[in-house]
């Protein structure tokens, strides 16, 4: 039973202040989206059918539920928050309905009490103060030194040159430690306050801000948003207008872009009756990086067609996160990144009753388990990539959640 009443007063300005610490849920954009907590449901998946698993479960569980929504809005009535391992193997992913959803959208804000019956009481909103920030936070290389990661880098540059492939995204990850337990909520209010053109996320452990929306569904209409082709900015205006135009120039980042591209476009297509892609990216300016991004949207063939889910299992993984071409590209990965993704770019977001929801790529995130939090980067690699560079934009895209752990 999820019942959804509308709420005119009594929220604060972050709806992240509202989060306590059971089973924190967010998914916020320049302060709108929704945050959750409890958990009614869950479904545990891995492996290749990780995703249809995941559909299947959700169209029982959906089809069973009795739902009533005063509100009527995307992201009323019953949701699920979802969160998908980006290899096959081992594929972790979860998908989860909380027990009470609280958002806003479109000016209006809604609280979802998610039960066994109607008579579940709505729970008083308590604006939480007493979060706090990471002691003693030190930083240490994960699976590889920096070294050894240009020297994989490298690598997939000889292979590119011979031939193999076009591109691929090597990732690599760096370990935070502090001296207790890291309360998760600390790092999501840094990041929505610093990230605010981010949606800032937490799904079962997995955190960020990520700049790339997967795709989003509504009412027939879905749009993907790719980000290819990255830049680190220097805190000088005047310079980082001229590296945004070298950026709109650069072969290099222009040709990784069309890859990502075009991997959007072909894997929408199936799904759509009609597209809109645009030829020519705009630059996206966040607070410590600039990428090339294009805006990809099309219409479904029908109101009862794939679900956000399905898109986004098709979508994954894009060339944006593994390489062109695909298969060859994630091979790659697993022979030489020398480590496991995770949940790292894989899929994470939310997802309603009638299949609309959104999924953004978990980039710019990490993984926490108690006084240990799992940082991630990676980089799209080219035929004429400079392992050097790329690892000071790794360096540059560890910032957002290295940041976000310091008081």
């Amino acid at each position: 039973m999820a019942r959804t009443v509308e709420v005119t007063t009594g929220l604060p300005e972050n709806l992240l202040d509202l989060l306590p610490l059971d089973h924190p849920v967010a998914w916020l954009r320049r302060g709108k989206g929704i945050v959750a907590w409890g958990e009614a449901a869950r479904c545990a998946t891995s492996g290749p059918d990780r995703f249809a698993d995941a559909v299947d479960w959700w169209r029982t569980v959906s089809a069973s539920a009795v739902v009533r929504d005063d509100v009527g809005l995307p992201g009323t009535g019953l949701i699920s928050v979802g969160s998908f391992g980006f290899a096959d193997d081992p594929g972790d992913s979860v998908l989860v309905v909380p027990r009470v959803v609280v958002g806003t959208r479109d000016d209006r804000s809604w609280i979802t009490v998610i039960g066994t019956d109607e008579l579940t009481p709505l729970p008083e909103l308590t604006v939480q103060d007493d979060v706090p920030a990471p002691r003693n936070v030190v930083f240490a290389d994960g699976a590889m030194s920096g070294a050894a990661w240009e020297s994989v880098v490298g690598q997939a540059v000889s292979r590119i040159e011979a031939g193999q492939l076009e591109k691929v995204v090597l990732a690599r990850d760096l370990i935070a430690t502090a001296d207790s337990e890291i309360d998760v909520r600390w790092p999501l209010r840094q990041l929505a306050d610093h990230y605010e053109m981010c949606w800032t996320f937490h799904v079962d452990g997995l955190f960020g801000a990520t700049p790339e929306m997967l795709v989003r569904r509504e009412r027939g209409l879905v749009t993907s948003r790719v980000l290819a082709g990255t830049i680190r900015r220097t805190g000088d205006d005047e310079h980082d207008l001229a590296l945004a135009g070298q950026l709109a120039r650069s072969s290099k980042d222009l040709e990784e872009h069309e890859y990502a591209v075009r991997s959007v476009a072909d894997s929408l297509a199936p799904y759509c009756s009609s597209m809109n892609v645009p030829e020519v990216p705009f630059v996206l300016h966040l607070p410590n990086v600039m990428h090339l991004a294009t805006d990809v949207a099309g219409v479904v063939h029908d109101s009862g067609g794939a679900s956000v889910l399905e898109l986004a299992a098709a979508l994954h993984p894009s060339a944006a996160v593994g390489g062109t071409p695909t298969k060859v590209a994630v091979e790659m990965i697993a022979e030489i990144e020398g480590m496991d993704r995770g949940r790292y770019a894989g899929p994470v977001g939310w997802m309603d009753a009638a299949g609309d929801g959104e999924f953004g790529i978990a980039l710019r995130s990490a993984e926490i388990d108690g006084a240990q939090v799992r940082l991630f980067a990676g980089c799209g690699i080219v035929a004429d990539s400079d392992p050097e560079a790329e690892l000071a934009e790794a360096q540059a895209k560890f910032l957002p959640v290295r940041d976000a752990l310091s008081d």
